[in-house]
């Protein structure tokens, strides 16, 4: 079979030691922070939250979307800098790249796997993209997601919601799955949620949690936030979960974009099990892995699909 349009990368840890991991919970953490126009500020705070989220004992941490500067089409350049490949974590330079080291280096700090949210990278090329790393608990940069889908609306009704990323961003073109020791993690970005095939390609391949660092707004938010992640949810059989920044007013520093907030977890039979509201804070959720076999053996959908009707073709290229 072959999936047209976009490399699929495959990350797999070098190191997973489980001495000290329960393989059948994963407690989650996500960091809903308000984010500001200073970045030093930004990234303080960043730490801060996964700190706390550590402190409740989580294993794996999640922050959210363009956390380290506004979301802003005319900000993501200005805060842009060089985001670290996978396995580049030992040359991240601090000054270049202190979204990327913080990530990093408290990581290791803790112990914890860190989904890193998302940060504007200065590619070599010139180009700019929304980009999320997973950081494992040794520090080491172990997937890496450029935004595959940009965020290009323009909703009149109800409420007028003019954004396009494509003014500054480029898109990504590779879809990411990451090994974790709670089983395989797919990654994408806000956006990318709104995309059904992509979320069916990366449970095809073994995904058993979906996670999307977002940003949606008050206009967009309140009508398809929980519906998509429901959505993504029952279709795939996955824990599903969504890290949005506080909602924070457009005098507050974010160039006028205001974040839904709501971040939330989903299991894979479709219930809400975090809604963190619109306040900023870090909340933390227990995700029994065996659910998902449990919810897959109940509604073997997936098992029943009927191929010789329809197909999803995957090319693999190096």
């Amino acid at each position: 079979m072959r999936l047209l349009g976009a490399r699929f990368l495959r990350f797999t840890t070098r190191s997973m030691s489980m001495s000290s991991i329960n393989a059948s919970i994963v407690r989650l953490g996500l960091c809903q922070m308000s984010v500001t126009a200073d970045k030093a500020r930004n990234i303080a705070v960043a730490a801060e939250h996964v700190a706390s989220a550590c402190e409740q004992g989580s294993d794996l941490v999640m922050l959210p979307e363009i956390w380290n500067g506004p979301y802003a089409s005319t900000a993501f350049p200005e805060y842009a800098e060089a985001v670290p490949g996978v396995g580049e974590a030992g040359s991240i330079d601090a000054d270049a790249s202190p979204s990327s080291y913080m990530l990093t280096q408290t990581a290791k700090k803790h112990k914890v796997w860190l989904i890193g949210g998302s940060v504007s990278e200065r590619a070599e090329d010139g180009k700019i993209y929304n980009t999320c790393l997973v950081v494992n608990s040794e520090g080491e940069v172990v997937g890496k997601h450029r935004k595959v889908h940009l965020f290009d609306i323009d909703v009149r009704k109800p409420k007028k919601m003019f954004f396009k990323e494509s003014d500054t961003l480029s898109a990504g073109d590779t879809w990411t799955l990451v090994d974790t020791p709670w089983g395989k993690l797919g990654v994408g970005i806000c956006y990318d949620i709104r995309f059904p095939d992509m979320a069916m390609v990366l449970r095809q391949e073994g995904a058993r949690f979906l996670v999307y660092p977002a940003a949606f707004n008050t206009v967009t938010g309140p009508a398809h936030w929980e519906l998509l992640a429901r959505g993504r949810a029952v279709d795939n059989q996955v824990f599903v979960a969504l890290c949005s920044p506080a909602r924070v007013t457009a005098e507050e520093g974010n160039n006028g974009y205001v974040a839904y907030g709501h971040s939330t977890v989903v299991d894979p039979w479709g219930e809400v099990t975090l809604d963190m509201g619109t306040g900023a804070g870090v909340q933390v959720v227990d995700c029994n892995i065996d659910r998902i076999d449990e919810v897959r053996a109940s509604v073997p959908y997936w098992t029943q699909k009927r191929a010789d009707m329809y197909t999803v073709m995957r090319t693999d290229r190096a």
